[in-house]
């Protein structure tokens, strides 16, 4: 989760396509780490936000894109994007403690379906055959996830709710910064929506009661380095490189990933009803990704 730009350049080689696969690779650890963490999940948000704006600022400094003395305007569409992105990634993390970590993966990224829907509604026009194709897959994988969720138990339903309200919170986080994207480089955006949401996770978990100081440090740098550092900085260098099809497609490695881990750390099985969902919510995100410019 947590997809930069996407622009739509065909000019790329074979470490652009690694640095792709490998950012989705490593968001896909993120769940994983969230689940290991001694504090709090919002908590764990808060710290995986805050540890990576210094090498944020890093790079903002490096590559000559502006940190502080940006207009008015500017600052308040990242105030609010970093908002939404707050609420976006404690969503998420909440839901990733109640769910398989395969349906949180998938949840959690469902903010391509409803951009499309977005654009649909800004451009006051019907859907085309192939949007109306990804809307129905992922209704139809959804319905039978959440179906399937609420057979193992109301709290796994519970999160499956959770995670696909993260991917809602996170369309209006990619609207938000719209604008400021015309006047600022990645790596600045990074690092104002990362502090600015960091704080309001800090006051989200306090207000949980969450504990926020964790007694071990590593899942939390672990999550901070694969799903900000290293996911972010890899998705940065290559999303400009490939049009939005290949990018859906390369978002399949995370659900991938994410089933994976979850047999192997946690015992959690898929039936095959389990994967004909997985499928076609995979199928709607790819074909939604193909829709967009």
């Amino acid at each position: 989760m947590g997809i930069a730009t996407v622009h739509s350049g065909r000019n790329w080689n074979g470490w652009h396509f690694a640095a792709l696969l490998g950012g989705n690779f490593a968001l896909a650890l993120g769940p994983l780490w969230v689940r290991l963490a001694d504090c709090g999940p919002v908590s764990a948000a808060f710290w995986r936000l805050l540890l990576a704006v210094p090498v944020f600022v890093l790079f903002a400094r490096a590559t000559g894109q502006p940190v502080l003395g940006l207009p008015r305007k500017v600052m308040l569409a990242l105030a609010g994007a970093g908002v939404f992105f707050a609420l976006d990634l404690g969503s998420w993390h909440l839901g990733i403690g109640l769910t398989r970590l395969g349906n949180a993966t998938l949840f959690g990224n469902s903010g391509s379906i409803l951009l499309v829907v977005w654009g649909l509604i800004v451009l006051r026009r019907r859907p085309r055959s192939n949007e109306w194709l990804a809307f129905a897959a992922a209704l139809g994988g959804s319905a039978i996830l959440l179906g399937r969720s609420l057979e193992i138990d109301h709290a796994t339903l519970i999160g499956d709710l959770l995670c696909l309200l993260a991917g809602f919170l996170y369309t209006f986080y990619i609207l938000l910064l719209q604008n400021a994207r015309a006047s600022l480089g990645n790596w600045s955006l990074l690092t104002w929506s990362s502090a600015s949401s960091a704080a309001v996770l800090l006051g989200l978990a306090l207000l949980l009661g969450e504990p926020v100081w964790p007694r071990d440090w590593g899942p939390v740098l672990a999550l901070a380095l694969t799903s900000q550092v290293i996911g972010q900085g890899l998705l940065v260098y290559a999303l400009k490189h490939f049009s939005p099809l290949i990018v859906g497609l390369a978002l399949l490695t995370q659900p991938v990933v994410s089933v994976v881990l979850g047999w192997f750390w946690f015992g959690e099985v898929l039936s095959p009803l389990d994967g004909l969902g997985m499928v076609l919510v995979s199928a709607g995100l790819v074909l939604a990704r193909s829709t967009q410019k």
